[in-house]
């Protein structure tokens, strides 16, 4: 099973998990499923916001960790260059 398909049944265990308690066919307090059950998914849908804004923020921190990358990169753009000035276009 690839990593997607398993991101996948792992999401539709999930929402049939989700349905059955909030459609309340496991019995369970009354209290948790009107004030706890009907939020559920707001919450998850803010903890995932949140672990992807910490992601992006660590990704931002550590990016300039690639010091290859960016004399790769210079490389690239000079061939560019000195390939569009062959074709007699104006770069700079």
């Amino acid at each position: 099973m690839t990593r997607a398909q398993q991101s996948i049944s792992i999401l539709l265990l999930a929402s049939s998990l989700y349905f059955v308690l909030y459609a309340g066919l496991i019995p369970i307090n009354e209290t948790v499923q009107e004030e706890i059950i009907s939020v559920l998914p707001f919450y998850a849908l803010i903890s995932f916001a949140c672990y992807l804004l910490g992601r992006l923020g660590l990704a931002i921190f550590t990016f300039n960790d690639v010091p290859e990358a960016h004399e790769e990169l210079q490389k690239e753009i000079e061939q560019a260059k000195t390939e569009l000035r062959r074709a007699k276009v104006d770069v700079d």
